[in-house]
């Protein structure tokens, strides 16, 4: 069986290639998940007011605080097939 980390960047691959672009509170959730798998909870400064996209990604990031690695690997995973189907 693949392990959790091939699977993941196999799901990162595809995410690359869906066959139409999520909406947009999808996209960020993609983003965040990503970021929290990767990265762990959110670090540093929140970026300022004028840049609205950065702002929606980091507090997307940011609300996934506290959650392991491992279980935002998985639900990037199962969010990437959902939308391949």
């Amino acid at each position: 069986m693949e392990s959790l980390q091939s699977q993941f960047d196999a799901a990162a691959q595809a995410a690359m290639n869906l066959p139409a672009r999520p909406d947009n509170e999808t996209m960020l959730r993609l983003y965040a998940l990503f970021k929290q798998a990767k990265s762990g909870d959110a670090s540093g400064n929140r970026p300022g007011m004028f840049d609205m996209v950065g702002r929606a990604k980091f507090d997307a990031w940011a609300a996934l605080k506290g959650m392991p690695p491992e279980e935002a690997m998985q639900a990037y995973i199962d969010l990437v097939h959902s939308l391949n189907n």
